[in-house]
């Protein structure tokens, strides 16, 4: 009986281990469509972003230079930048919860290429085409190789997936590497500190250096809370973990605190700087990190590795030539003509201009060249005013104040 049952037991096993081989390439595939759903929606989300911002900034150009008096909170299209804006950070949020955090990080040079198209379509002035290509060169070749870039990120990212659970994250967080990771970035972060407040070291690698180590921790707990909330309305409620909301006080607090260096930096340096050397150094920290808390790279063969590293620099050289192509701006200075004293020699005879340069334009970001603009050069007056100099009582001739007409 034992003998003739076990070519019975033999055949009951065979379809069991079939089955159970059969398991691994269904997991692969849907391991890459979660990682194609994340890359849609975080390009979603960050080309969403970049629309919302820039129709923000133009609400606010256009008060700026028309006689309108009311306040940019009362308008419609700055309302409607702010819902595209949060319906953009809500697809960048959840993509964190479908792919890792190494594949979603560089993909904010997105918003990038569609600020510097946004850009383009915004410019109120005719150029001609040989003027155009020459001036906006760069920006095509960077968008391309961007757009390369971003190509090869979503090809060969990192294909690792866990369940975002409270178990899975509380042994990652109490991890050596990741523990090791966080000792040498709170004494680089302290070091950096200190410089900065200390001893007065406001170079632009020092303080967006800051802001990639607290953007890094940032996208690491918006990962682990947007993945808990994901797996919660799954059904298997994560919201009862304590790490739970110790993630999302530590997501807020770095969130704020990178915020106010982020502003410090926009005050001292170019936006265009601030834009392609954050990028680049957020982005090497994030993944750093990613690949230490989450163990992103685990099981990746060379080839992807290398192709991925590919993508990112070819990233990050898409990014620089767009940003180093965008015009900076000057600051507006009103300006007394010399000639207009009398006595003054007029200065002007010579070719030697003593007024500063009026080039800037009141746009900021992506809107460009809207210098044309009938309602923002509006003539500017002074009162006349006699005032009396020394004991003669004799009074000083007035200043006449130069109109800045539409050619300039």
């Amino acid at each position: 009986m034992e003998g003739g049952n076990s070519p019975n037991l033999q055949l009951q096993q065979l379809p069991l281990a079939t089955a159970e081989v059969s398991v691994q390439p269904h997991t692969d595939s849907f391991s890459y469509k979660e990682n194609l759903i994340g890359a849609l929606l975080a390009i979603f989300g960050h080309l969403v972003i970049s629309i919302a911002l820039n129709l923000q900034k133009y609400t606010h150009i256009r008060l700026a230079g028309s006689k309108d008096p009311r306040a940019y909170f009362k308008t419609k299209t700055w309302w409607c930048g702010l819902f595209l804006l949060v319906l953009g950070e809500l697809g960048v949020f959840s993509s964190y919860a479908f792919a890792p955090l190494s594949l979603i990080v560089p993909l904010s040079a997105v918003s990038v290429i569609a600020s510097a198209i946004i850009g383009i379509i915004f410019i109120k002035e005719k150029w001609k085409p040989k003027d155009f290509l020459r001036r906006y060169v760069l920006s095509f070749v960077g968008c391309g190789l961007a757009i390369v870039g971003t190509y090869l990120l979503i090809t060969f990212g990192p294909n690792s997936h866990e369940k975002m659970t409270g178990e899975n994250i509380t042994r990652h967080l109490v991890s050596w590497p990741f523990l090791l990771y966080m000792l040498v970035e709170i004494i680089i972060f302290c070091l950096l500190l200190y410089f900065y407040k200390e001893k007065n070291a406001n170079y632009i690698v020092v303080i967006l250096l800051l802001v990639a180590l607290l953007g890094s921790m940032t996208v690491v707990t918006v990962k682990a809370v947007a993945g808990m909330i994901v797996v919660s309305i799954q059904g298997n409620l994560q919201l009862d973990y304590p790490i739970f909301y110790i993630m999302l006080v530590c997501m807020i607090a770095t969130a704020i605190f990178q915020a106010t260096f982020l502003a410090q930096a926009s005050q001292l340096y170019d936006s265009s700087q601030i834009a392609s050397i954050g990028y680049i150094l957020s982005t090497t920290v994030a993944i750093t990190a990613g690949a230490t808390f989450y163990l992103d790279f685990t099981g990746e063969d060379v080839l992807h590795i290398c192709m991925f590293a590919l993508g990112c620099l070819i990233a990050f050289l898409g990014v620089f030539l767009i940003t180093r192509n965008r015009k900076k701006s000057v600051p507006f200075e009103p300006y007394i003509s010399m000639d207009a004293m009398p006595g003054m020699q007029n200065m002007h005879d010579k070719g030697i201009a003593v007024q500063p340069d009026l080039k800037a334009s009141f746009s900021y970001g992506a809107l460009e060249n809207n210098d044309n603009m009938p309602e923002i050069y509006t003539p500017a007056t002074l009162p006349i005013v006699q005032e009396q100099h020394g004991s003669k009582g004799v009074s000083a001739p007035p200043y006449r104040v130069l109109e800045h007409s539409k050619k300039e």
